[in-house]
């Protein structure tokens, strides 16, 4: 599965384009689509972070915490500006890091105080895409598409 580091090496501009629409508030922040076995879809708010070349999120107990470790697929997608509706859609697997280093260098630069109870997921990115729209009423939008190894 790809990083985010892998995915700026081989598509820089989605990579740059799609940093700036998930950290377009200051923070990282998007919607979490998550599944399991024998259950419909969930979407979820979350806040994001591109930290040591992962895309990384903490999540705390929940539904979609139970979702990334028993099954670990999800997609991502950064929140749409109306103004400026360009769009990025990740897809991959994501899977739990419990390397305290790798946690402490996370929770150094989140936007919100992390303990124990929160667990780290890195998201290993197979598929992304961006959509870019330099206004509302342009459509469809510009597509660029990059797909992991």
């Amino acid at each position: 599965m790809a990083t985010w580091a892998d995915l700026e090496a081989a598509a820089p501009e989605i990579a740059a384009r799609g940093r700036r629409l998930l950290y377009r508030s200051g923070q990282g922040e998007a919607l979490l689509a998550t599944v399991r076995d024998g259950d419909t879809p969930r979407i979820h708010p979350i806040n994001v972070g591109i930290v040591g070349g992962e895309l990384v999120a903490f999540i705390l107990r929940s539904a979609k915490l139970t979702d990334l470790a028993e099954d670990g697929r999800y997609a991502l997608h950064a929140h749409v500006d109306q103004a400026a509706p360009s769009e990025l859609m990740i897809r991959g697997r994501a899977s739990e890091v419990t390397d305290p280093d790798r946690r402490a260098a996370a929770g150094a630069g989140w936007p919100f105080d992390v303990d124990e109870t929160y667990r780290l997921f890195a998201f290993g990115i197979e598929f992304a895409l961006y959509g870019r729209r330099d206004s509302p009423d342009a459509w469809p939008p510009a597509y660029e598409r990059w797909r992991a190894g």
